[in-house]
């Protein structure tokens, strides 16, 4: 992407972007990423951080089934969704930047990351993903998973904008 994508509008994207996530974060050093990963990529996209409660009880099935509800009702028919998931397709940084330029071009009104909780995604809510994204194949804390998932579409926006940042 050398000179910056031929898709990205130099002036700030009509194409919202809302990270989803299922719990809230516990820790005040993520939820310190969370907020300055967040400060940095709102100049470039509209941003919305919303929280879903998690499932109480023992029962991961049922836990599942009860957060994909949860989210599901958050969702528009038009959205573009990315859940993220282990088992879904890791990106480089440079593929990130050419995937988000795609959505945008493709005229997405928004486009929501989805951050499933403690259990997974449920079953119905995978099969709503227009795209599984794989941070890792390590399993990561969800929280994390949040911060991680807002520093690479910042690193992204910076790819298309071709401005530095190490990539």
């Amino acid at each position: 992407m050398e000179g910056g994508s031929p898709w990205y509008n130099s002036q700030r994207s009509r194409m919202r972007v809302l990270v989803l996530a299922v719990g809230r974060i516990k820790e005040r050093y993520l939820a310190a990423a969370v907020a300055d990963f967040a400060h940095r990529l709102r100049p470039y996209l509209p941003l919305e951080l919303t929280e879903v409660a998690a499932a109480h009880g023992g029962d991961p099935a049922a836990a599942m089934q009860e957060e994909a509800e949860r989210v599901l009702a958050r969702l528009n028919s038009g959205d573009v969704v990315w859940l993220l998931e282990r088992e879904g397709q890791e990106w480089s940084s440079m593929e990130l930047a050419q995937r988000l330029a795609e959505v945008m071009h493709g005229g997405a009104g928004r486009l929501v990351l989805v951050v499933a909780g403690t259990f997974g995604a449920g079953a119905a809510l995978r099969a709503r993903a227009t795209q599984q994204w794989s941070l890792s194949r390590l399993t990561l804390l969800h929280e994390w998973a949040r911060a991680l998932a807002l520093e690479q579409l910042y690193r992204a926006m910076k790819i298309l904008r071709n401005e530095p940042y190490h990539h």
